[in-house]
């Protein structure tokens, strides 16, 4: 049996999701796959230290947005300092990690995780590495020596690699999204299972795992202008009782937590409001528009503005009065959704299999059609 090593990274959802995506097309075509985390690598206390710098900075209005621009971008001596010091922390779990547990491929579907898989590839000449980035621009931290082969689902991204090594092997893939994106219910029947009017505008509501930005105050005026708004909290606790509080004030308001139901959710909805991120390639699995909210600073605003190009999307303000006339004069455009989805699974296995024939891995994987 082949065997992988997922590396990924607990900022947020995003990188989670990628990795459970991979594991789950590589599983299927019979590997056993592993999720290490390189925040928790970091040792005792240096996953939640880092998770509360990048909060920090995000809390800063245009504090991230230097960092990324002006250091991660480029790659400053101090992105690169950084770097290292992360570095120095993961290997010695990473190569304990490898020793004990021998692999075939690594995926690196987080920047640390790719530098460190980078620095240990001598002592596993026969370990494959491919780093998986969904960033429209991977910024220097993404790219080290090393690498068999760089993916990404932007054809802008293949530049920004090869920005700094020349001689890369990248392939633009399809954004992969989990299982369940790819077999969404009817929009009837997932309004009925959620206890939702057949009939009437709806939109779901949601900004990643940290909910960032305004989205109780948001939820509350949609629901205020006669729109069924399906909000979702992620992991901020906080935010999940500013919305059932807004609930009560506003029986519109529908408010979950962290949850599962995303798929459900979605195809219930006639817009998805959300921040840049993995949740757009979601959306766009189950077919529905797009309204950005212009929240995540540094990759976010590269991210934004390819989910513009791709179309079926438009960008507000989070200020609740500027979101809610946003939403309403994007639900006079929606059209009625397709049957099924917008986006197949095989399209993704076929790269996938491709990817791996590439780096010299010629079993591939079996194409799927819709899951059931």
């Amino acid at each position: 049996m082949r065997k992988a090593v997922l590396l990924s990274g607990s900022l947020g959802m995003g990188h989670d999701v990628l990795a459970e995506a991979c594991i789950t097309s590589l599983t299927g075509a019979g590997w056993s796959a592993d999720t290490l985390d390189a925040m928790r690598l970091l040792g005792k206390g240096g996953g939640s230290a880092g998770e509360a710098v990048f909060r920090s900075m995000l809390a800063v209005p245009g504090l991230y947005d230097a960092f990324h621009f002006a250091a991660l971008r480029t790659g400053s001596r101090l992105a690169m300092l950084a770097d290292a010091a992360a570095r120095r922390q993961v290997v010695p779990r990473l190569r304990e990690y490898l020793d004990a547990h021998p692999a075939d491929l690594a995926i690196s579907v987080f920047a640390t995780g790719a530098s460190a898989v980078s620095t240990l590839a001598a002592r596993y000449p026969a370990m494959k590495h491919v780093v998986f980035c969904s960033d429209v621009t991977p910024h220097r931290l993404w790219v080290h020596p090393n690498v068999d082969l760089y993916l990404v689902t932007a054809a802008a991204a293949e530049p920004a690699v090869h920005r700094f090594q020349p001689e890369a092997a990248v392939m633009v893939v399809p954004a992969v999204v989990r299982t369940a994106f790819y077999d969404p219910p009817a929009q009837t029947e997932a309004r009925a299972s959620l206890g939702l009017p057949g009939h009437g505008r709806c939109v779901l509501l949601m900004s990643g795992a940290w909910g960032l930005g305004p989205v109780a105050e948001a939820a509350e005026a949609l629901g205020d202008a006669g729109v069924q708004v399906l909000a979702v909290a992620g992991r901020n606790a906080k935010l999940e009782a500013r919305l059932r509080a807004a609930a009560r004030r506003q029986p519109r308001v529908h408010p979950f937590g962290f949850t599962d139901r995303v798929p459900e959710l979605m195809a219930a909805a006639d817009l998805v409001v959300t921040s840049s991120g993995d949740t757009c390639a979601e959306a766009r699995t189950i077919g529905r528009p797009l309204l950005l909210l212009d929240v995540v600073q540094g990759h976010g605003r590269d991210n934004l503005q390819h989910e513009l190009e791709l179309g079926d999307a438009s960008v507000t303000s989070p200020r609740p009065a500027d979101l809610t006339r946003t939403a309403l004069a994007a639900l006079d455009q929606v059209k009625p959704p397709a049957d099924g989805p917008a986006r197949q699974l095989a399209d993704w296995q076929r790269a996938f299999s491709a990817a791996l024939e590439k780096i010299g891995l010629n079993e591939g994987l079996v194409p799927q059609s819709r899951p059931r």
